[in-house]
């Protein structure tokens, strides 16, 4: 069996990339993995990850998924901060989707910080 590769566009084998951030087995080691390795939460439909990933002063109380959306492909545009040193970050990306009605994408700038828990998603700016 082949292993499934990982929705990040990283090129490893899920297994070895995003799904042990997803597990909690390790956390991510830059902004530009975590939000990497939340673009796969939202790829393989699993809100409490994302829930786990995102700061406590913005986190929704609740996050519904749309099973009808399809995530499936990832790039990764600017980086800026967010490295192994750093507290703080941000992440340029679009991200493309497929649903009932079409295909769209959402172009973002991400803000994160690390803490004492790891690296978080703040919120972002959506590119209009």
């Amino acid at each position: 069996m082949t292993p499934t590769r990982c929705p990040c566009g990283s090129g490893l084998p899920f297994a070895e990339c995003c799904e042990p951030l997803h597990r909690g087995e390790r956390t991510a080691g830059t902004a530009e993995q975590l939000m990497r390795s939340r673009y796969s939460a939202f790829a393989v439909g699993d809100p409490a990850y994302l829930r786990r990933s995102w700061h406590v002063s913005t986190r929704p109380a609740d996050l519904v998924l749309d099973d009808d959306v399809r995530w499936y492909r990832l790039d990764v545009l600017a980086t800026s901060g967010g490295g192994v040193f750093d507290t703080a970050g941000t992440v340029e990306f679009e991200a493309f989707w497929r649903g009932p009605d079409g295909r769209g994408s959402v172009h973002e700038l991400s803000r994160f910080v690390r803490g004492d828990d790891g690296w978080q998603y703040v919120d972002g700016d959506v590119a209009r």
